[in-house]
């Protein structure tokens, strides 16, 4: 009897790391939202690393967070780093790509909760009297995290986030200079 709860549990194990293994490598979030503001009014909240905090949706988990700027906040170089709390973590954030009134592209370094680099990116274009925006953010997925999206929708969480500061970044971008 206990040889055969040892197999059944053994077979389940290696039915799980063969699902976790399978699962694809990379990933992608990405949501997207038209502004009512001409595409250099967003790209100056975007592009701008010292703008963030008034419109990003991680800004309020830990208002204690500490920041810190390298370079000036709007060149290809720059970087925006945080340490904060759980819901935060620490990490840096770099551009890596910054073309006025159409893209912005990040690299993202986190240390903490876990440890890993993705990129984001900020997509501009007119549409109609406003800004289409599409904010994405792509990665690898490690054997880890792969076992973690078989129970928790990773574009659900994230993609939420995401909405939440693109209706930010509409009100920055609808609030007076």
């Amino acid at each position: 009897m206990m040889l055969k709860i040892l197999l059944g549990l053994a077979v389940g194990v290696a039915v799980f790391l063969i699902v976790v293994a399978l699962q694809p490598s990379q990933f992608r979030v990405a949501r997207r939202a038209v502004i009512p503001a001409p595409p250099a009014v967003v790209f100056g909240h975007v592009g701008d690393l010292q703008k963030w905090q008034a419109w990003s949706p991680w800004a309020k988990l830990d208002p204690n967070s500490k920041i810190s700027f390298d370079g000036p906040s709007d060149r290809v170089g720059s970087s925006f780093a945080w340490s904060g709390n759980d819901k935060v973590g620490e990490g840096r954030m770099t551009i890596l790509e910054s073309r006025p009134n159409e893209l912005v592209r990040f690299r993202l370094d986190f240390e903490k909760p876990f440890k890993g680099t993705n990129e984001a990116a900020f997509a501009l274009r007119p549409e109609g009297a406003g800004t289409a925006v599409e904010w994405s953010m792509t990665g690898t997925k490690n054997f880890i995290f792969k076992a973690v999206g078989l129970f928790m929708n990773c574009d659900k969480m994230l993609g939420g986030q995401f909405e939440e500061g693109l209706a930010n970044l509409q009100a920055a971008c609808a609030a007076p200079k």
